[in-house]
Formats: C-alpha cells, sequence, structure tokens
C-alpha cells in the first residue's frame, strides 16, 4: 500500500519540481532583463550629461539640427503633440539662428507613410526657408537618422531636436559612430498614461541602442 501511495505521488512531484524550475528560470530572466536595462540607462545617461540643452539663448550655434521622425497622426486619427513639439522647437532654434540647415529624419518605407515629408512640410509653414531643410527618407530608427546625417550631409556636428528621453539616446548614438551632438529638449507630453508607456518603451529601446553600438555594430538598413 505505501508503495503504491508512493508511486502515485511521484507524477505530482516531478510537475512541482518542474514548475519551480520554470519559475526559476523565467526569475532569472527577469532580474537580468532589469539589470541590463539599468546598465543601458546608466550607460545612456552618462554619455547624453551635459550634452541637453533647454534655454534657446544657451545652445551653441551649429550648422545642423537633426529632427528625427515620429508620425504626424496617432493611430492615423489624431494629431501627434510629441510631433508638434518637435516642430516648433527647431523653428524656435532656427529663427534664433542657432541651427542653419535642419536634416528631417524619418520613415517613408510606404507610399502612404512619410514622416519626412510631413515633418518638411510642417517646418516650412513655420518659416523655415525651403532650401534649408534636407530630407532623409530613410531614417527608420534613431541609429539610421544618426549615421545617415554624417553619411549623407558630411554633418559631424549637429543638434538633435526631440524630447528629452530621445536626445539622450540619439547623444550616445552619436557619440558611438564619432558624431559630436547636442540636444535641444522639446516639450514633452502631459498625460501621465502616454509618458508611462513611452518610459517602458524607452527601456528596451536604449537596451537595443547598446547592444546595435557595441557588441553588434549595426549598420543603418541604408548607409548612403
Amino acid at each position: 500500500m505505501n508503495a503504491k501511495n508512493k508511486s502515485d505521488k511521484t507524477p505530482e512531484k516531478k510537475k512541482r519540481t518542474i514548475i519551480r524550475r520554470l519559475l526559476l528560470v523565467f526569475a532569472v530572466m527577469a532580474f537580468l532583463g532589469i539589470l541590463a536595462m539599468f546598465a543601458a540607462d546608466c550607460r545612456v545617461e552618462r554619455c547624453a550629461a551635459g550634452r541637453i540643452y533647454r534655454d534657446v539663448e544657451s545652445v551653441p550655434v551649429r550648422e545642423y539640427g537633426l529632427l528625427p521622425g515620429t508620425s504626424r497622426l496617432v493611430h492615423g486619427k489624431y494629431l501627434n503633440t510629441y510631433f508638434f513639439n518637435r516642430i516648433h522647437a527647431v523653428a524656435e532654434l532656427y529663427r534664433a539662428g542657432k541651427i542653419k540647415k535642419i536634416i528631417v529624419s524619418g520613415d517613408n518605407s510606404r507610399t502612404d507613410y512619410n514622416e519626412t515629408g510631413d515633418m518638411a512640410q510642417e517646418l516650412i509653414a513655420e518659416g523655415v526657408a525651403p532650401e534649408d531643410v534636407l530630407s532623409d527618407f530613410a531614417g527608420f530608427r534613431t541609429l539610421d537618422s544618426v549615421v545617415r546625417a554624417r553619411n549623407l550631409f558630411g554633418a559631424t556636428e549637429i543638434t538633435v531636436i526631440s524630447q528629452r528621453f530621445h536626445c539622450e539616446r540619439a547623444i550616445y548614438l552619436a557619440a558611438q559612430h564619432d558624431i559630436d551632438a547636442i540636444g535641444f529638449e522639446a516639450d514633452e507630453v502631459a498625460p501621465q498614461a502616454i509618458r508611462i508607456k513611452l518610459a517602458v518603451r524607452e527601456a528596451f529601446a536604449r537596451v537595443l541602442a547598446v547592444l546595435d553600438a557595441e557588441i553588434l555594430n549595426t549598420k543603418p538598413h541604408f548607409e548612403y
């Protein structure tokens, strides 16, 4: 009878053992993931420290401003505040003479989606001279935008205009590719839910940025 009971319990014990081991694996993976995010965040922030400006008057004059792409509309319906805040920040720097040429670098991988064209159109509407708007239609990622600014336009010193979190990552990527970058901080978006969602996304983006730059040596989709 005892032997039978012991035999009956064996599959259950094995099941519990497997579950415990799986939970341990997941816990270790989660810990390593959090550690990687923390390390990447520190790496990016340290690289960008002291290189992001908020006051127009304090921004050094540079030939090129870089405006990384984002969609004009959210879900194809609603105006994207991030987009327009960046546009206003670029126009402000341009009018103050802090940048001379503006590289608009966005995604135009589909005929019905053109970040670059939308940004150029809005900048011209803000009073930027059309000849001072330089278009890069293959800025699919921040890495692409930064590296192609140098490869296409010879921009080795740039002012990145975006929200702070994005400026920090762009400055880090620029430093890894021997490009001297500073940032000008566009206004953030107020709704807390949106900012939390982007903070989570940014945490993963920073891990990928460090992997791309320091381990994988990732190149832009199109270098020229």
